[in-house]
């Protein structure tokens, strides 16, 4: 039997003058499920965060927690009263208290409590040495750590999280988010994280929003979202892409990789054909097996090697094709390093591909 949300919004719309900042957003979170608000900056997920928090205050719309009703635009219980734990970018520690005061701080109960409290969450997170530190004698991954307990002390319902992993550098991000999220888990906490990272949101959520322009455009689990995308923009968002153009004729359209089926256009429909630079296979010739050939589809199409680029763990190899004048990328696990001016063929494998109708930007 299906959870009843922790947190229900519907229907939220925020303008900051003539400008509709949130358009109809709705979100619905189970206890203890992660989910990400995704997007690029500017695209109203603060907003919507803050709106949830109490700190804004909606045009229209509704948050409930638990089914009750929390705010609407004539209803409105203070945000210290929502058992909403905040964690922002900036860690918000005060620097005159330390640690143990700096968690303790706004927890109810005796002093013995508090400190079992304060004690066991710091334990959790590898800091129960540092009860009497202060905040500037702490590293950057630290503080965090400090200011996701802060958080969780109270024990609170619901988790908002505005890009609390931003300012953390990328090795040490990936060991504080996995840590924060197996906090998160053993709390059974609610979390909305807002992130324009979208390996973060694949990495942490079990649900994505994807904001475009005030408006989710699409949710789902990271799995479906990446695989199941509703436009190109979605497919653009989480990786580079390749993009062909053409025309429906009787249910498929022609390209220098021979015919996609397409169905479900009309006839003379112009059709963007999409995929990812990691689904394109090489050939050293027409019918050789290249060096990431896995799955062969389609016709092979002759390309000129631009340029090739090592990443590390796979090389991007940026190609011309001959006939259609068009710049395809690939990328190779490993190190593929051909000189600018070889001849390859190319393929696409047809179960990555994504057919939409154009649409103006």
């Amino acid at each position: 039997m299906p959870q009843s949300p922790r947190l229900e919004v519907r229907n939220l719309v925020k303008h900051y003058g003539a400008t509709r900042v949130v358009d109809d957003v709705s979100l619905s979170i189970a206890p203890g499920q992660v989910t990400c608000l995704l997007g690029p900056s500017g695209c109203g997920k603060s907003t919507t965060l803050r709106m949830i928090a109490g700190v804004d205050m909606q045009d229209s719309g509704s948050i409930h927690v638990d089914g009750d009703l929390v705010c609407d635009t004539v209803f409105r219980i203070p945000p210290e009263r929502r058992k909403i734990g905040l964690m922002f970018q900036d860690f918000a520690l005060f620097p005159h208290l330390s640690v143990r005061d700096n968690v303790g701080f706004g927890l109810s109960g005796s002093s013995k409590e508090k400190l079992h409290r304060i004690s066991t969450l710091l334990e959790r997170v590898g800091l129960g040495h540092y009860l009497d530190a202060f905040p500037h004698e702490l590293s950057g991954g630290e503080q965090q750590r400090v200011a996701l307990v802060r958080a969780l002390a109270p024990k609170p319902r619901i988790m908002l999280m505005d890009e609390p992993f931003s300012g953390l550098d990328n090795r040490l991000r990936d060991e504080i988010r996995d840590d924060t999220l197996s906090v998160l888990k053993e709390e059974n906490a609610s979390v909305l994280l807002v992130t324009h990272e979208p390996e973060e949101a694949m990495r942490m959520a079990d649900e994505i929003a994807l904001m475009r322009e005030g408006r989710v455009v699409q949710s789902g689990a990271p799995y479906n979202i990446y695989n199941a995308p509703v436009d190109r923009k979605v497919v653009s968002f989480f990786s580079d892409i390749n993009m062909l153009s053409g025309v429906i004729d009787g249910a498929s359209v022609d390209t220098a990789f021979g015919q996609f089926f397409a169905p479900g256009f009309e006839n003379g429909t112009k059709v963007e054909i999409v995929f990812r630079p990691q689904h394109v296979n090489i050939d050293f010739d027409r019918a050789g097996q290249g060096p990431n050939s896995t799955e062969i589809a389609g016709t092979p199409a002759r390309a000129v090697v631009e340029r090739a680029r090592l990443l590390g763990s796979e090389s991007l190899v940026e190609f011309m094709l001959c006939d259609a004048g068009t710049k395809i990328k690939a990328k190779v696990p490993n190190v593929f390093l051909p000189k600018p001016g070889t001849v390859l063929w190319l393929t696409v494998r047809r179960k990555r591909c994504f057919v939409f109708a154009q649409k103006a930007d």
